[in-house]
């Protein structure tokens, strides 16, 4: 597991720029808004700014983004290391041939999709999302683009939930946040 270093001077801002917005979607949740952090182009970039420099020169040849949010995170990435960009979709969202990953949520299963093809053997990935929470939908990206043949070296979340440190543990994968944040309700 990895954060970026809370000593870099772009965090505090970037952490200001998220909104909390209590019992959104459903009561009991503190919902992290990354909206208002889109508004201010300085902490956007800020935050594009602190993956790029994480991920420039490791070689990451592909970038997943999980939808929706992933797909306003990973796009800028993907350009600025040199990758391509790969949307990991709901089902039914994408033409052709796909392969599906199932996985569970807290009350049901859902489901990521990508074109067949769009990864070759042995490429490297990133998997960019805009926060981690359980750990389910990262998981079954990696899983998707692993079953295609790639190595996933990390996934990247602007937030993470701080109670589900031993999730991530457990699953066995790198995390990259940005913003940690302070406020955080969860629904047993």
């Amino acid at each position: 597991m990895s954060a970026l270093s809370d000593d870099d001077s772009r965090i505090p801002a970037i952490k200001s720029k998220i909104r909390v917005v209590p019992n959104f979607p459903k009561p009991g949740i503190m919902f992290q808004d990354i909206t208002t952090l889109l508004l201010d182009p300085k902490a956007f970039k800020d935050t594009i700014d602190l993956f790029v420099e994480r991920y420039t020169g490791k070689n990451i040849s592909v970038v997943a983004g999980i939808e929706a949010r992933g797909f306003i995170f990973g796009p800028p990435i993907a350009l600025a290391i040199g990758a391509k960009f790969i949307p990991l979709r709901k089902p039914k969202k994408l033409p052709g041939e796909v392969i599906s990953e199932k996985y569970v949520l807290e009350y049901g299963t859902d489901c990521l999709e990508m074109h067949v093809g769009a990864v070759e053997p042995d490429e490297r990935a990133l998997v960019v999302d805009d926060l981690i929470a359980t750990g389910g939908t990262l998981c079954a990206a990696m899983n998707l683009l692993e079953r295609a043949g790639a190595e996933v070296v990390e996934c990247a979340c602007v937030i993470e939930i701080p109670d589900l440190k031993l999730v991530r543990m457990l699953y066995g994968f790198l995390t990259t946040m940005v913003a940690k944040p302070v406020e955080i309700g969860i629904t047993t």
